[in-house]
């Protein structure tokens, strides 16, 4: 498959994130339904080849973060770039509002009761990001419902640097142990929110996935999209990239995904395995006692 350029959507540390002047739309990777559907079927088999080889090798594990504002497109992104992967291969975490166990424990850890183990592609859908995006937007949160003491949280600003400290230490460690990190912000325009949560309205199949409080949250729009520049700018790195995806467009946008998982899994060192000639050799003694 012809491949497409993604630098233009990689923050890694060296250049600087502007939400306001990120696109939420471009020019189709795609020329109809037909030719989006094969690519991406050619992408999907792409992904479970290398996917393959990376649980062979038992090396390396990856962790991909979809972070988006309400109906961003993260449930269906993740569903279709990743179909006809083995799903032995991957493991899917979707983070909510912390459980009471949960808050009993500091605010990463249960990061770490999910990460992918060694040939797995971890998949957050959400994750510790929320807590320097949503937490940041109501800080009510931080200070009257996740029981830390009122001592450490009467400077936000330190809270934040220390929260953003604490994300850069732990993806560097998953890095330097094989667990490279990617991050996707799937960034879709308020104006196409507002069609998304109409059609979730309309149609009563897709009720279940609107909540009221949905239409409360575009009041704070602004405030979320200065929580995901901050988040960009303070946290990305080499080893745990940022990816800004214009996500207007869905089919679009799944394209640049998968592209991009693409390119970030053919750099671990997961080559085809090559047979062990003198293993090879003596397996060969064994089919006649398999065919007795």
């Amino acid at each position: 498959m012809k491949p497409f350029k993604t630098d233009t959507f990689r923050y890694d540390g060296s250049s600087t994130f502007s939400a306001k002047k990120a696109d939420t739309k471009i020019d189709d990777w795609y020329t109809d339904d037909a030719d989006y559907a094969t690519k991406l079927a050619e992408q999907a088999a792409e992904i479970d080849k290398l996917q393959n080889r990376m649980y062979a090798h038992n090396k390396y594990g990856l962790l991909t973060i979809f972070q988006a504002m309400d109906a961003g497109g993260k449930d269906s992104t993740i569903q279709h770039v990743f179909t006809g992967t083995n799903p032995m291969g991957l493991r899917v975490c979707s983070f909510k509002r912390p459980t009471d166990e949960e808050l009993d424990h500091d605010w990463l850890w249960r990061t770490y009761l999910n990460l992918p183990e060694r040939g797995t592609i971890g998949i957050f859908n959400r994750s510790y990001y929320e807590e320097v995006i949503v937490v940041k937007v109501h800080p009510e949160i931080l200070t009257k419902s996740q029981r830390i003491p009122a001592e450490l949280t009467k400077d936000l600003d330190k809270v934040w640097k220390h929260r953003y400290e604490a994300i850069v230490a732990m993806e560097k460690h998953l890095a330097r142990n094989g667990f490279p990190t990617v991050k996707f912000f799937l960034n879709v325009s308020k104006k196409e929110q507002a069609k998304r949560l109409i059609d979730r309205i309309k149609d009563p199949e897709k009720n279940w996935k609107f909540q009221e409080a949905d239409v409360d949250e575009r009041d704070f729009w602004s405030d979320y999209q200065d929580a995901f520049e901050d988040a960009v700018n303070e946290t990305a790195s080499k080893n745990a990239p940022w990816y800004v995806i214009p996500g207007d467009d869905k089919k679009n946008m799944r394209l640049i995904v998968g592209c991009i998982l693409i390119e970030e899994l053919k750099k671990m060192d997961i080559d085809e395995q090559k047979p062990d000639p003198v293993r090879f050799a003596a397996l060969q003694k064994l089919i006649p006692k398999l065919e007795e």
